[in-house]
């Protein structure tokens, strides 16, 4: 774990979302205004000492929006990540263990929701949905989890195929374990950061499609209360048009910091659990540092080798 954590795309990355989660925790509760559609101040008016993001076309303050809204979108983009990865594992381990039909038919049900456009088909979902359904967390991010999991599962496929066959598979079927029982205790342990991995990645994708959706008005832009309902809002009331950047730009901002810590944990983690990557991470003032030499060659895993061996040496054993 502490060797994870020395790598400093993992360290930022986990640093600012870990901000991000505690402003989802405790926003509401040290929000100025509890409630973001309250009118509060004039209109229009750039942030000030009253107002630390301003306030909107009605008058609503900016800064109480900003904090409320980041629990639906972390929460919603979070449990979309769990479902999908889920699929992931289920799906795309079973289809790589067993193999056969049911790995074709998995697989082209993947290959199938990976050419589908996800916006259009979410839309398409959310304006067959009740009118309850549309404000429903839960079922928000079941809807987005149904386009976010074919990724992660043909990773889980391609992985799961090249374990079937090992010698600890194989000793575990020759003893009589149950193919769950493999799959459960020698399979998905050996898999543990490349779903870490899929999961990182499948949050960052949730969050952009929440955040879209809500902000194109496909789905309710109030309940609850998101960064996208804001971006809506400004887009609706033409706020770049009338000097009102401040009220797209918290939001834009605090999405696009959010995205950047999960794809820092995403990069940090594919370079833990990839050696090339690991190997060519070392820099070469660190190496220097502690007098070792590399050799990089395009395309092949950095060799480093601490001394040279003497040509005599070499001819000596040959001999």
């Amino acid at each position: 774990m502490l060797r994870v954590l020395k790598s400093p795309k993992i360290a930022f990355g986990l640093g600012l979302f870990l901000f991000f989660a505690l402003m989802a925790i405790f926003g509401p509760s040290i929000a100025p205004y509890p409630d973001p559609l309250k009118l509060v101040g004039t209109p229009w008016q750039h942030p000030s000492g009253q107002h630390l993001l301003g306030t909107t076309q009605q008058g609503q303050d900016v800064y109480s929006q900003l904090l409320i809204g980041a629990r639906p979108t972390l929460m919603i983009s979070l449990i979309a990540g769990v479902i999908a990865t889920l699929l992931s594992v289920i799906i795309g381990v079973a289809a790589g263990f067993f193999g056969g039909i049911g790995d074709n038919l998995l697989s082209m049900l993947a290959n199938i929701f990976l050419v589908l456009p996800a916006l259009p088909f979410l839309i398409v979902i959310n304006s067959y949905l009740p009118a309850g359904g549309k404000s429903n967390s839960f079922l928000l991010a079941t809807i987005i989890s149904l386009t976010g999991w074919a990724w992660g599962a043909r990773v889980l496929r391609a992985q799961t195929l090249s374990m079937r066959k090992r010698d600890f598979v194989d000793a575990a079927r020759i003893s009589g374990e149950r193919s769950w029982r493999i799959i459960i205790f020698e399979i998905v342990p050996n898999l543990v950061p490349v779903i870490a991995s899929s999961f990182v990645f499948t949050v960052l994708y949730a969050m952009g499609t929440y955040v879209a959706l809500a902000f194109i008005g496909a789905i309710d832009p109030n309940q609850p209360w998101s960064w996208g309902s804001m971006l809506f809002w400004a887009q609706s009331n033409t706020a770049a048009q009338v000097g009102g950047w401040y009220w797209f730009a918290a939001p834009g901002i605090c999405v696009a910091l959010l995205g950047t810590s999960l794809v820092l944990l995403n990069f940090g983690i594919d370079e833990f659990i990839n050696p090339r990557l690991r190997a060519a991470g070392l820099s070469r003032k660190g190496l220097k540092a502690a007098g070792v030499r590399s050799s990089n060659t395009l395309g092949l895993t950095p060799v480093v080798r601490k001394t040279p061996v003497p040509a005599a040496t070499i001819i000596e054993e040959t001999v």
